[in-house]
């Protein structure tokens, strides 16, 4: 069994592939903004991690994705639905959840194809 690990820390790596499959997870880096811009800026990130393993968007398998709160949800929409390409949407599921950082609205856990 062969696991590669994309910049391995103590606590987590910052992506792990095995058999083809790629793992991650994302946080936006702008803390202080509204849903729409961590969203925006989470998915900007996204994108260069599936590049990294030479993917793209079309990739993703499934998505899990974190809200501070309800109310977040329409928001967060908005702008997944227009990042995604047309008929490409991964698995998903959306989770409420009491975030570490108190500032940050959004996390996702990605798991998408890997080109090599």
């Amino acid at each position: 069994m062969t696991i590669q690990r994309i910049n391995p820390g103590k606590r987590m790596s910052d992506i792990c592939i095995h058999n083809q499959t790629a793992y991650w997870a994302e946080v936006p880096e702008n803390l202080h903004s509204d849903i729409a811009i961590q969203t925006a800026d989470l998915l900007s990130l996204a994108e260069t991690t599936l590049a990294q393993f030479g993917a793209d968007k079309s990739a993703l398998l499934s998505a899990t994705i974190y809200l501070k709160d309800r109310t977040l949800f329409d928001g967060f929409n908005l702008i997944w639905d227009a990042w995604l390409p047309e008929g490409q949407a991964p698995v998903r599921a959306c989770i409420i959840a009491e975030l570490v950082n108190p500032q940050m609205l959004v996390e996702i856990v990605f798991t998408a194809a890997a080109n090599n």
